[in-house]
């Protein structure tokens, strides 16, 4: 089992898709984990990262309310240990058109995606700038550089996490704490079916594998690089998308996140 020697990685979303992929790599790097998720699987995802042989302590918490983020920053600190990497990765997605969307479903993503991620950072970054280290990756996605038909409350957020990631990483540049972006596009996770968008071609579509995602994200952490799209057909989409206009964005994105438009 791990041991006080190693150090401390805290990933969130971690009971599947690129979170669980984030926990494998820093546990196979002797990282310790302190794992969350909002569903109870997040147990069975760390029974798999202890046969890697370190130490893993998880929390079934719902991280999209300031009260779930405090709840598991007192979580972490209840183990007196230094968090050395905060892998930020907690997010929801929603399919369909916004106005025919459940509001409470929809606030539900902005919560999870932006306040539960603001005030987890907070927390954290405010321990490792006093420690003057520390490592944060944050999986924001290059939606963020789409304006999202039939995915507007998602995009929107994915848009503040880029934006936000950036600012902040300014903000700590001479603190001893880096701050990463992890920019995946369309990953083969349980993402689509929860957000309901199994009938779009982009649920449909061929996606990227979450293990590749997360080892690009990863090494780009330990690298202090500030961002990282991951995928190089996503590398061509943010080139575009920075020289095409915002009209003309939402309308492309419109023909693969319609309900419907999955080929039959």
């Amino acid at each position: 089992m791990g041991n006080a020697l190693n150090q401390l990685a805290v990933v969130t979303g971690a009971s599947s898709g690129i979170g669980l992929e984030l926990a494998k790599i820093a546990a196979e790097k002797g990282y310790d984990l302190v794992i969350a998720a909002d569903e109870g699987d997040i147990d069975v995802a760390a029974e798999i990262l202890r046969s890697i042989g370190v130490s893993v302590d998880a929390m079934q918490v719902d991280l999209s309310t300031k009260e779930g983020a405090a709840d598991f920053a007192r979580f972490i600190a209840d183990k007196g240990r230094p968090v050395d990497i905060l892998l930020a990765n907690a997010g929801r997605g929603l399919g369909k058109g916004f106005l025919d969307q459940n509001l409470d479903e929809a606030l539900h993503v902005i919560d999870t995606n932006v306040t539960g991620t603001v005030a987890l950072i907070h927390s954290i970054g405010n321990e490792m700038r006093a420690r003057g280290a520390g490592k944060i990756l944050i999986t924001g996605s290059i939606a963020g550089f789409i304006p999202g038909t039939y995915q507007a409350v998602y995009n929107g957020t994915k848009e503040f996490l880029n934006s936000f990631s950036f600012a902040l990483r300014h903000e700590l540049k001479d603190s001893g704490v880096t701050v990463t972006c992890l920019m995946p596009g369309a990953t083969e996770t349980r993402f689509f079916e929860r957000a309901d968008m199994l009938d779009t071609e982009v649920g449909q579509s061929e996606k990227d594998n979450p293990i590749d995602v997360a080892k690009v994200g990863f090494d780009a952490l330990m690298k202090n690089e500030g961002d990282v799209v991951a995928g190089w057909k996503n590398k061509l989409q943010t080139v575009m998308a920075n020289v095409t206009p915002a009209g003309m964005l939402a309308e492309q994105h419109a023909k693969m996140a319609a309900p419907g438009t999955a080929k039959k």
